[in-house]
């Protein structure tokens, strides 16, 4: 089975590199030591630079307005951008948007793919990883819907300016029938926020939740995002490809962990011999490699069948699954290696390693994935 990286995408991938080698990585010690996030002014300044080079809403389809680029080229530039501990995404958003309708691109869409307005992903809820089981509701009053319950939003800073949540509207439907999406404005009578990150040890911010409680906040039509019980299929255009995208980020991670082992078995001795002459190293960093290859060989695989058109369900599902359990691995050992310091809060190799196993929060996604891939085995589809 071939598949061929073109010059195009080579240079494209380069500029990447650079960029992140330029532009990224210097901002890693500030972010380790002197806060723990970037300020504004940094990030105005990454977003400036992303869209000089051209690389600012580089995920977004040709359809609403970003470069349309091979979903191959996607993951080699992801693959570059995983690289490095700054959170900086190029103005990426969630493919649920697509379907706002032309206000709904006006007031929401359109500043988001800008960077001028940030959003959060409010899907989960507090001992709820289903989303096939969510106990926020809704009620109807004079033409409006009430949201009542709470969600937990995984991210490093604040909620943005709107938060874009899933309720249950029509408790008598299944869920894939009876649960609504909706946009929801920050500033919302009966929307209130607690926890989220924390700055401990140097000064890091940590991923802590973010508790999002629904008090009766009242949504009027216009704020319903697609159609009234069709929360379930929105994105379902984008997503298989964004899993292969996201294995990519998976496969950029598990490459830095790698290069951080390299030179840490490279630097320390014990026993008069330096750690990379030791069988136990070897091991470690082969299993490493290998894996990381692997994973590597899947998203080219599997990008590739994307841009040509075909059903990629089942492809997205497998890679989704090998990767994030890769990259956990990858984690893991590197971990081992460093036999300790490499969990202390505040070095550079433990944020390393928390974002490489961001990866996997929600272990029902991956059995969602698993469940893909089976019911393709039930059916009696082969590999080919």
């Amino acid at each position: 089975m071939d598949f061929e990286i073109t010059g195009e995408d080579k240079l494209t991938r380069e500029a990447a590199k650079n960029f992140v080698k330029r532009v990224l990585l210097p901002l890693e010690n500030d972010l380790l030591y002197k806060g723990g996030t970037l300020s504004k002014e940094v990030m105005d300044t990454l977003k400036k630079k992303a869209k000089e080079t051209g690389f600012w809403g580089f995920r977004t389809p040709e359809v609403f307005g970003g470069p349309g680029e091979s979903v191959l080229c996607l993951c080699l530039m992801e693959e570059e951008l995983a690289q490095t501990i700054i959170p900086f995404d190029f103005g990426d958003v969630t493919p649920i948007l697509f379907h706002c309708n032309e206000e709904q691109k006006k007031k929401y869409l359109e500043p988001a793919m800008e960077g001028t307005k940030q959003y959060s992903l409010a899907l989960l809820e507090p001992g709820n990883s289903r989303l096939g089981s969510l106990k926020t509701t809704t009620s109807k009053e004079n033409g409006h819907y009430l949201i009542e319950g709470q969600k937990l939003v995984m991210q490093t800073i604040d909620i943005g300016e709107f938060v874009i949540t899933f309720a249950v509207t029509d408790p008598e439907k299944p869920p894939r029938e009876g649960v609504t999406c909706f946009l929801v404005d920050r500033d919302t009578p009966g929307l209130t926020t607690s926890g989220g990150g924390e700055n401990v040890g140097w000064q890091v911010k940590l991923n802590k939740p973010i508790v999002l409680s629904f008090n009766r906040c009242k949504m009027p039509p216009e704020n319903i995002l697609g159609e009234i019980g069709g929360a379930f299929y929105l994105g379902a255009k984008w997503l298989p490809s964004r899993r292969i995208i996201r294995a990519a980020r998976c496969v950029g991670v598990a490459r830095r962990l790698l290069k951080v082992c390299c030179e840490y078995a490279e630097l320390w001795e014990t026993f008069g011999r330096t750690m990379s002459e030791q069988t136990r190293v070897h091991r470690i960093l082969a299993d490493m490699t290998t894996d990381i290859n692997a994973a590597m060989l899947m998203v080219y695989h599997a990008a590739c069948v994307a841009d040509k058109g075909e059903d990629i369900r089942r492809e997205a599902a497998m890679v989704k699954v090998f990767a994030t359990e890769m990259v956990n691995r990858a984690a893991d050992r590197t971990v081992q290696l460093h036999g300790g310091p490499a969990n202390i809060k505040g070095l550079f190799v433990e944020r390393l390693c928390r974002n490489a196993i961001a990866a996997s929060f929600g272990e029902e996604a991956l059995e969602l994935q698993r469940a893909i891939i089976a019911r393709d085995i039930l059916k009696g589809i082969g590999l080919y």
